[in-house]
């Protein structure tokens, strides 16, 4: 890491448990797919991420963990997430029923509705939501426990 430029920190979700879950996932290149609401980037005064822009994944703990690059960064409705990218999230959603209740959950929780500064935000079908692919493209910390696919078998 020593002689990078600073990069801009990727995070997924808040920290804790389901952060770190996260971030094994990208590790583990089980995740190549996120999504947020364009209300957060909006609420945070925050530019939607070019394609070809490398940020640090960051830990819990606030380590950079690995760098990713985004491959893809799509704006569409709630409504029309297809299965592919629930899949690609990483999380063992098996349908998008199941995907988009584990993040209504996590959007219409204390912790989002505080952040967005509503704390009577709901998600629906016409929501609309930053859909981003990416690719690990180096690992700043060993991955134990899990196969390495990331050097250049992760699918885009």
């Amino acid at each position: 890491m020593s002689n990078r430029e600073p990069l801009k920190p990727f995070l997924l979700a808040f920290p804790g448990p389901l952060r770190d879950q996260l971030v094994r996932a990208v590790l583990s290149g089980a995740k190549v797919s996120t999504t947020g609401l364009l209300a957060e980037y909006e609420a945070e005064k925050e530019e939607l991420p070019p394609v070809g822009e490398r940020s640090a994944v960051i830990d819990s703990d606030g380590r950079e963990v690995a760098v990713v690059e985004v491959t893809e960064v799509r704006i569409l409705r709630l409504g029309d997430v297809d299965l592919q990218h629930a899949i690609d999230e990483g999380e063992g959603d098996t349908s998008v029923a199941e995907w988009r209740a584990s993040h209504e959950r996590f959007w219409q929780g204390e912790e989002m509705r505080e952040a967005l500064g509503d704390l009577e935000f709901t998600v629906g079908d016409d929501t609309l939501v930053v859909a981003e692919r990416f690719r690990v493209v180096e690992q700043l910390v060993p991955v134990t426990g899990v196969e390495n696919r990331t050097a250049g078998g992760t699918q885009d």
